[in-house]
């Protein structure tokens, strides 16, 4: 139960500290990962799954390895601190909305891509709003309750670990020619690490809805009936469960750098607008807190239950 306790408090500060202080500007640990993932895929790199598969094993298991190593409630403290990024994404959904609200194009333009891949350069008001929502719905989950789950789960290494996975998705899990077959086994493992915390975040969603002026039968309606049909098995719970709370339509025509894609719609409602967008940025804030707590309380509950099964 100790353990439990220290995990539950180590999560907590760890998300204070981000909420506080945002991601570390300088030397940032996932910034130096990036790095050693992009040198080691010039070593490890083969137009084959197989190669792929080597890369995220050698990658994701030396960060689950370090996490072995330290312990405690100061480093899983920092282990989450280092792995969150809520308030930075709390911070660009603001600034663009801000920006929009002026009629800065340009400022909302060049706020996107800490947002999300899309071409900034093909979008207007509209287009940028919807592109800024979608990511703060998705990213709720990918970068706070994400990695506090796996911290609950599995202390430091989980939270290291869901951080590479991810990391690594955002890097090379993509449908195009380079990354087709190398970059199959960190798309499909960034979908297993995703599936409880994407349906936590949908759940949360559509409990704090009506926060924002929204309904919760709305919520879940709309992550009932539209989900399955995104492309992806967790960005479709996320989105879907937003579009529904804020009462909006989200995806249709999506422009991203590698070419456009046709999304299909989530939502019933009409197209976001900035106060939208102001809303998003409220709820995003809202799952993030609700989900501390229930990352530090399923912690010592698990602690609890483990001392049961494995009394001293």
């Amino acid at each position: 139960m100790q353990k439990g306790r220290s995990t539950a408090a180590g999560l907590v500060l760890g998300f204070v500290l981000d909420r506080v202080f945002g991601d570390p500007r300088r030397w940032h640990p996932v910034a130096g990962f990036g790095s050693a993932a992009s040198a080691l895929e010039s070593v490890t790199y083969a137009d084959r799954r197989s190669a792929g598969v080597l890369h995220e094993v050698l990658l994701v298991g030396g960060v689950v390895g370090l996490g072995l190593k330290v312990r405690g409630l100061p480093m899983t403290a920092l282990a989450t601190w280092t792995v969150l990024g809520g308030r930075s994404l709390a911070r660009a959904g603001g600034a663009m909305a801000e920006r929009l609200e002026a009629g800065d194009l340009d400022g909302a333009r060049a706020v996107l891509p800490s947002l999300c891949g899309r071409d900034p350069e093909v979008l207007d008001a509209d287009g940028l709003a919807r592109a800024a929502l979608e990511s703060i719905a998705e990213n709720t989950s990918d970068a706070t309750v994400a990695p506090l789950v796996w911290g609950a789960l599995a202390g430091v290494p989980g939270l290291l670990g869901y951080r590479a996975i991810n990391t690594l998705d955002a890097m090379i899990g993509y449908r195009n020619d380079r990354y087709r077959q190398f970059g199959w086994a960190a798309a499909r493992t960034d979908d297993l690490a995703n599936l409880l915390p994407a349906r936590l975040t949908g759940l949360l969603t559509v409990a704090l809805a009506p926060l924002v002026g929204g309904r919760r039968a709305a919520a879940r309606d709309a992550w009932r009936r539209d989900a399955a049909k995104h492309p992806s098995p967790n960005a479709g719970v996320v989105e879907a469960s937003m579009a529904g709370a804020l009462g909006v339509r989200l995806g249709g025509r999506t422009q991203y750098r590698h070419g456009t894609e046709l999304r299909p719609t989530l939502g019933d409602g009409p197209a976001p607008t900035v106060a939208d967008l102001h809303r998003a940025v409220q709820l995003s804030e809202a799952v993030q807190w609700a989900s501390v707590v229930v990352a530090a309380l399923w912690a010592v509950t698990s602690g609890r239950c483990a001392r049961r099964k494995f009394p001293s």
